[in-house]
């Protein structure tokens, strides 16, 4: 009987295995989440028991591997002594018990991409990854473009330092709004950071807003070969560390008298923090008591990991939604009666996919557990009734095609084929909508793409069409506050009705022509005189008359307006926009001159605002500084910036908004300088 017990205790410490690796290796290096956070965590746990328990362990397993593996094709390096993971409980009491009658400091764990930097004689020499705990991936170049970190420190020694890559949210979602197509697999900050730190070319980086948070101070030993003395104490090296230029992860002091009570600031603290964070760190302040205790195969003993117990509440699932996404992907998503989950009320999370769908058993109308995973993101943890009762639709819910049930390493993910389906043409609706565009404020790529998942957008003509889907739009917007939705769907709908009256050129562009961006959009509508039935008629030679168009515009521009489907949905949009056809007569007085703007504005909305100026009277607005700019417009003259800097190594004269707003007014052509 032991035997069978002990076999079948083997068979499931090889299921678990292969289940939490799969897991793990379609979150880290694919990006996709395939089993909730909590389920992983159970799972974790339950094997990390029957290891303690039997006393198998086996090569592959994730209690004894640490990080991703490594696939990209960046330059590998061993670290110098292997990178080790920390233990972790979810328990406060524990871990007051675990601190004993110590002094310590508790931080918050960040999620993001652990990196290590190392500094000699004050430059950043190296960055690596953790990679797989034994060797990282080389990214140096990259982390000279984290957006805090400084490439030259005041101490000449040398330094080794342990910190975190992370996004902020509120980069995050303003990066998420510009995503190509290309990026969508992007589902979250930390996806995109890791994307970000690892990416072979580093302007992706530096684009990204990445910035790098210490948590360790791992070496630093002086010009003369002498470790720097911090007193013994880690709060001393967090302080040093900070003078050195360092964004070190916020911290507190902790001992047995208090640490319930700051655990509980940190809990108060984490719903409003910009910084993707999955828990917090506890380490004993006392670098020589910590260090005295040692290591496990896997975990040091003088810090611990705490992950947030979640709260959850039962409700009732009352239908799944199946969002489809500009990849393809068909997800479902439970709607569920609201209930209140750390501060927030919610009544929607995603499911993720047909697998986790299924393996939880959903059905209509069954009582299911709710959660908020690391206190943020709203999951299911369990099904209570199980009945497992939702089909799987066989139609795309935006597009009507049919769709294809894909399973790879079983895991089952919903799919629509069709390339022409509008979920997958966020960018063009962005383009649509945009300031250069039918200049349509609050519609983001993510309202975009809720109100294509609804069905209230199919086509660029279904935007004006917007007042007739009230009641979807504020049950698809009201979360917990119905009054926010009708605010919404009102702001919205004036946003709206201000673009029904529009100009030729911003149609022109809008529609999303191959290769007819924004100025040459208003190039041909000037050379027609702005009136529409000729824009939209030109022949292949009449438009290379135009100068700056060629054969390749020429093709694509006819074969746009030829195209019969194209033609239909250029009418339906004109049912309902007027457009104004009206000739602008502007003097062109700075025909000639070319304009870079650069910095805060104070009397334009915004640089397009002055940008439109400009060109109306015949001046051309470039994005950087070169030997053709004529003049620079900074409000801060003696700013140091790279275009000021250009600017004057190129003799090119810098003026403020004042300046080029009175000869905007007076119509006077600028004097050479």
């Amino acid at each position: 009987m032991e035997n069978k017990d002990k076999a079948a205790q083997t068979a499931r410490i090889k299921e678990l295995i292969e289940k939490l690796n799969v897991a793990s290796k379609a979150y880290y290096m694919d990006a996709q989440e395939i089993m909730p956070n909590i389920e992983y965590d159970a799972m974790y746990d339950e094997l990390r028991a029957l290891e303690d328990e039997t006393g198998i362990i086996f090569a592959n397993s994730p209690t004894q591997n640490v990080g991703y593996e490594i696939v990209s094709d960046l330059p590998k390096e061993r670290h110098p002594s292997r990178m080790l993971s920390l233990d972790k409980t979810k328990s406060r009491e524990e871990l007051r018990d675990w601190l004993g009658d110590q002094q310590g400091i508790m931080s918050w764990k960040m999620d993001g991409l652990t990196v290590v930097v190392t500094y000699e004689g004050g430059k950043l020499v190296k960055a690596l990854t953790r990679g797989n705990g034994d060797i990282g991936e080389v990214i140096t170049n990259n982390a000279k473009n984290f957006e805090n970190v400084p490439v030259s420190i005041s101490f000449k020694g040398h330094l080794v330092i342990r910190g975190e890559a992370v996004i902020k949210y509120s980069d995050f979602d303003k990066i998420n709004e510009t995503l190509g197509d290309a990026e969508a697999k992007y589902k979250n900050a930390r996806n995109l950071c890791s994307g970000s730190v690892r990416a072979l070319d580093p302007a992706v980086t530096k684009a990204r807003h990445v910035q790098l948070v210490p948590f360790t101070l791992v070496e630093a030993v002086n010009e003369d070969g002498t470790p720097v003395d911090f007193g013994g104490y880690i709060h001393n090296q967090f302080e040093w560390m900070k003078d050195l230029g360092f964004d070190v992860v916020g911290w507190k002091f902790v001992d047995r008298s208090n640490i319930l009570d700051t655990i509980e600031w940190f809990a108060q603290t984490i719903v409003t923090n910009d910084f993707p964070s999955d828990g917090l760190v506890l380490s004993y302040d006392d670098i020589e008591y910590g260090l005295s205790l040692g290591t496990t195969a896997k975990f040091p003993r003088n810090s611990i990991a705490f992950k947030w117990a979640d709260a959850k509440e039962e409700t009732t699932l009352r239908y799944i939604e199946w969002s489809a996404s500009r990849t393809g992907l068909i997800n479902p998503v439970a709607v569920f009666d609201p209930v209140e989950l750390e501060g927030t009320t919610v009544s929607r999370a995603s499911v993720h996919n047909v697998s986790i769908m299924r393996e939880l058993g959903l059905g209509i109308g069954d009582t299911i557990n709710v959660y908020k995973a690391n206190m943020i993101i709203p999951q299911i943890s369990e099904d209570l009734t199980p009945t497992n009762n939702v089909p799987v639709p066989d139609h795309c819910p935006v597009c009507g095609a049919d769709t294809v049930l894909k399973d790879e390493d079983g895991v089952q993910t919903l799919y629509c084929p069709n390339p022409d389906c509008p979920a997958k043409q966020i960018k063009s609706f962005s383009n649509f909508v945009s300031r250069e565009g039918m200049n349509i404020e609050g519609l983001s790529d993510s309202t975009i793409e809720k109100l294509i998942d609804v069905g209230i957008i199919k086509e660029f003509a279904d935007i004006f069409r917007f007042d007739d889907y009230h009641d979807e739009f504020v049950a698809t917007f009201v979360g917990a506050d119905k009054g926010a939705g009708e605010k919404s769907f009102e702001n919205l709908k004036a946003s709206i009705k201000k673009a029904e009256n529009s100009r030729p050129e911003r149609l022109l562009y809008a529609l999303g022509i191959p290769g007819i961006g924004a100025a040459t959009a208003k190039l041909i509508a000037k050379h027609c005189h702005y009136k529409w039935d000729v824009i939209s008629h030109l022949t292949r030679d009449q438009l290379k008359d135009i100068e700056g168009i060629g054969d390749v515009l020429a093709d694509s521009y006819v074969s746009f307006f030829t195209d019969p489907d194209k033609v239909r949905m250029v009418n339906d949009i004109l049912e309902l926009v007027t457009l104004d056809e009206t000739e602008e007569d502007a003097p062109q007085f700075l025909d000639g001159y070319t304009f870079v703007i650069t910095g805060s504005l104070n009397g334009y909305e915004n640089r397009d605002a002055l940008k439109a100026e400009i060109e109306r009277v015949g001046g051309h607005v470039a994005g950087s500084v070169s030997a053709k700019t004529s003049y620079l417009i900074n409000n801060n003259l003696t700013s140091t910036s790279g275009k000021n800097k250009k600017a004057h190594e190129l003799g090119i004269p810098i003026i403020n908004e004042e300046q080029i707003t009175a000869w905007l007014t007076t119509g006077e052509e600028p004097q050479a300088e």
